[in-house]
């Protein structure tokens, strides 16, 4: 019973509330002593000086109220942020009153339950205007943050009195994992094992792949005039890239609980090599177990990986074999180029992977990177 009644008052005052500050406590004393002097006295200026105290604590309410009515938010932050890293976060306040301006208004990012006062302060906002306010947002952890609403607090206009006005902003951005520097033995030995699998495929490069007839749409800059000539027909020729390189990377969601920190090390350590080998030009695979991605490059690949490890859970080894919670392990239709396993539990009889992985970081490894890069 306690908790439902706790709960009714608390949604009942989570859109408007008003707090006593101690300027308004001593005044409201000062209310009461002056009442009670009236009271007794009968003297007229006593009922007077109470009559003004009493309008000044209602204009205080009408006044703060009227701040805090008809504000509009829209918040902007970007598409693709790090954990534990700054980004700049803005949001756009709008008066959609016709005459009157707010004043003194005080603005709170609610995240869940939680209050986060960002520094963000206006001191007046006209009519039918808008006004940007920037901050910087820090993400402690990867995954889905959920920003909720936006707290407005006014002392205005005589600062007895703290009203509050709670605006729903729902959004949600997806937290990468940290991008961390890599041991340079580590980037060495990857770099080395991309050139022992350079693959020889077709690209944009110097060196001549195949010749064919021309197809509708095909760049007028690569036909081989001379074949040309002498086929009287025309001939593209396609040339090879230069730098193919292949890597999948696999990390392992398995672990227990006491090896949650070493995990999140891991999921971490994946998204820096990730992040590493696409500046590098690599084609990269991620294998998860529970989602396998398709070779590719660029930036928009390497936000889909990074995105996908942002939401990848740890599972602990009691749940493996269990259908209920265990995902089929993802199945490779080819293996290509080379592979690195991340293991945040050195459990290798649980970890299948075809064929066997050119490199391994396990926990002995995870957290160490001397003369990072």
């Amino acid at each position: 019973m306690l908790s439902r009644t706790s709960a009714f008052f608390r949604n009942l005052t989570r859109y408007r509330s008003t707090r006593l500050t101690s300027e308004g406590t001593r005044f409201l004393f000062f209310t009461l002593a002056v009442g009670v002097a009236a009271i007794n006295t009968g003297n007229n200026l006593f009922y007077l000086l109470l009559a003004m105290m009493l309008s000044i604590i209602l204009m205080s309410g009408i006044f703060a109220e009227q701040c805090l009515r008809r504000l509009e938010f829209h918040r902007h932050i970007p598409d693709l942020i790090f954990a534990n890293e700054h980004t700049t976060a803005t949001l756009v306040v709008t008066n959609r009153k016709s005459r009157l301006p707010s004043f003194s208004l005080h603005l709170f990012d609610v995240i869940g339950e939680q209050e986060f006062d960002r520094g963000l302060t206006i001191r007046q906002l006209l009519p039918h205007t808008s006004q940007m306010l920037s901050y910087s947002l820090v993400a402690t952890r990867r995954g889905r943050l959920d920003l909720s609403a936006v707290r407005v607090v006014t002392p205005f206009p005589f600062g007895l009195f703290i009203k509050k006005a709670y605006y729903p902003l729902g959004g949600s951005v997806i937290v990468c994992p940290e991008i961390k520097p890599l041991a340079s033995e580590l980037v060495q030995e990857v770099v080395a094992m991309g050139h022992e699998y350079n693959l020889h495929r077709r690209g944009y490069g110097s060196d001549l792949y195949n010749l064919r007839q021309y197809q509708t749409g095909d760049d007028s800059r690569n036909i081989h005039w001379g074949i040309t000539a002498k086929t009287s027909k025309l001939i593209v020729r396609e040339t090879e890239a230069e730098e193919q390189r292949r890597i999948t990377l696999v990390v392992s969601t398995v672990a227990p609980a006491s090896h949650d920190a070493l995990f999140e090390e891991a999921v971490s350590t994946t998204a820096s090599l990730a992040w590493h080998l696409s500046v590098r030009g690599y084609q990269i695979r991620l294998d998860t177990g529970a989602t396998l991605s398709s070779f590719g490059q660029g930036e928009a690949h390497l936000a889909s990986l990074l995105e996908t490890l942002a939401l990848c859970e740890r599972r602990p080894p009691d749940m493996v074999g269990n259908p209920a919670h265990d995902p089929l392990p993802a199945q490779w239709d080819e293996k290509e180029g080379a592979t690195i396993a991340v293991l945040p539990w050195n459990d290798r009889g649980r970890f299948v992977l075809a064929g066997s992985p050119d490199l391994v970081i396990d926990e002995t490894v995870l957290g160490k990177r001397p003369d990072a890069v």
